[in-house]
């Protein structure tokens, strides 16, 4: 039923979307050689479903860029997470001269993480295509801004099936040049393992998500109560606030509270209409001081504006208690791990912005920080590609963590630290 709304108000809004093979999907799923996304309109895609469910997330999306260029009267590029697509296009722009040599022989190179017998599969799937290669080689020498419309000249949007909260992050980035000129489109809203709301408004740039009733039992946390809150239905939501979000959704899985926040922004024919407004497991606090999640990119950003040149790939936050020794004698503390374009060195005075920022935005962190009972942040910068070998690491396609709360995660990216 979810499948059959968005659609709906795909084809609505882009009239070419649903053409046969018009849509290439890039979107990991280990294990999952299954038709894209199990919809009902298999025909839809130009990308074979074993490339997805290849065991390695880098190989699986490169093949799947691969097949898309092959296409190049696309309507819809399509991936599962922002940040999926963003790593693709990232390959695309590293990559770019094996992947038109690959198109010009129509033959797909050796891998790590693509089996042989997987590769054979694919591979005969493959023609030569010397004047598609020779059409990539002229458009990728010109360089990155405008790519995406270059390459794929019929494309009318962009969909990305989770790109909220702090996900926009990549939209952002990708607006502002691989995707420039193109609307993105997020049409479903998912926790606890389960579709939630479809966004029937693709033409709008804030998502909005419609609840479905029949879909799962919901129920909602009233944030900013006074005292102990009392669990509220759907028809008692009120437009403007915002709810903490518990959900019985499948067998085993009764009142699983989803740690996710909603607002309500607003209602249709009677169903509330939702916006995401921050995961609770990604809030920030060593002292109860509670930073969420989407206020602290907001700080980091604002941060952004006083280094020159600097531009936001990725970030990820720790706090001290998990580095453990390691931290030294000091109170506790975040450390704010960050990919920068345009700079590989701050100055201490540099990176101490970013404290005075938090100091700034969020009182109570101030308060703790003049008393002494929370260190001085700490900042390091992380050489190009750890994020993409840190959503790798994570073995499943999920939202990028905001807030790392494993040792071998940490480990991973303290090794990849250069200043």
């Amino acid at each position: 039923q979810g499948s059959l709304l968005y659609l709906d108000a795909l084809g609505a809004a882009f009239p070419r979307a649903l053409a046969c093979r018009g849509t290439a999907l890039l979107h990991w799923t280990p294990g999952c050689p299954r038709a894209p996304a199990g919809w009902p309109l298999p025909t839809l895609y130009c990308t074979p479903a074993a490339a997805g469910a290849l065991p390695s997330r880098a190989a699986a999306l490169r093949v799947q860029l691969l097949f898309a260029l092959r296409q190049r009267a696309l309507h819809v590029l399509e991936a599962g997470l922002a940040a999926e697509l963003h790593d693709a296009l990232v390959a695309l722009r590293t990559e770019w001269p094996q992947l038109a040599q690959e198109l010009a022989l129509g033959r797909l190179s050796p891998l790590p993480g693509l089996p042989d017998g997987v590769r054979d599969q694919l591979q005969a799937l493959l023609t030569p295509d010397a004047a598609r290669a020779a059409e990539l080689r002229a458009e990728c020498a010109r360089g990155v801004e405008g790519i995406v419309l270059r390459l794929w000249p019929q494309l009318e949007v962009v969909v990305v099936r989770t790109a909220h909260g702090t996900e926009q992050l990549y939209c952002d980035s990708l607006r502002q040049a691989d995707c420039q000129g193109l609307p993105f489109y997020c049409p479903f809203y998912q926790a606890a393992g389960a579709l939630l709301g479809v966004n029937l408004w693709p033409a709008e740039p804030t998502p909005r998500f419609l609840l479905c009733p029949d879909w799962a039992f919901y129920e909602f946390l009233p944030c900013l109560a006074n005292k102990e809150p009392r669990a509220v239905l759907l028809d008692e939501l009120w437009e403007g606030r915002e709810y903490g979000l518990v959900v019985t959704a499948q067998p085993g899985e009764y009142r699983c509270c989803t740690g996710e926040v909603l607002k309500v922004t607003g209602f249709h024919k009677q169903c509330p209409m939702v916006e995401p407004v921050r995961r609770e497991s990604q809030t920030l606090s060593v002292r109860g001081e509670s930073i969420p999640e989407e206020q602290f990119c907001q700080s980091l950003r604002h941060t952004l504006r006083m280094w020159p040149g600097a531009r936001l790939i990725d970030y990820v936050c720790v706090e001290s208690s998990l580095l453990g020794d390691s931290s030294g004698p000091c109170a506790p503390h975040y450390e704010v791990f960050v990919e920068l374009q345009g700079l590989r060195d701050l100055s201490e005075g540099q990176r101490y912005k970013l404290d005075q920022r938090l100091q700034e935005d969020f009182p109570i962190y101030k308060s703790f920080r003049f008393k002494g009972s929370i260190g001085p942040l700490r900042l390091h910068l992380v050489r190009p590609g750890t994020f993409t070998r840190l959503r790798e690491a994570l073995g499943s396609p999920v939202p990028m963590p905001r807030v790392l709360h494993e040792e071998q995660l940490l480990q991973l990216i303290q090794g990849s630290v250069i200043s």
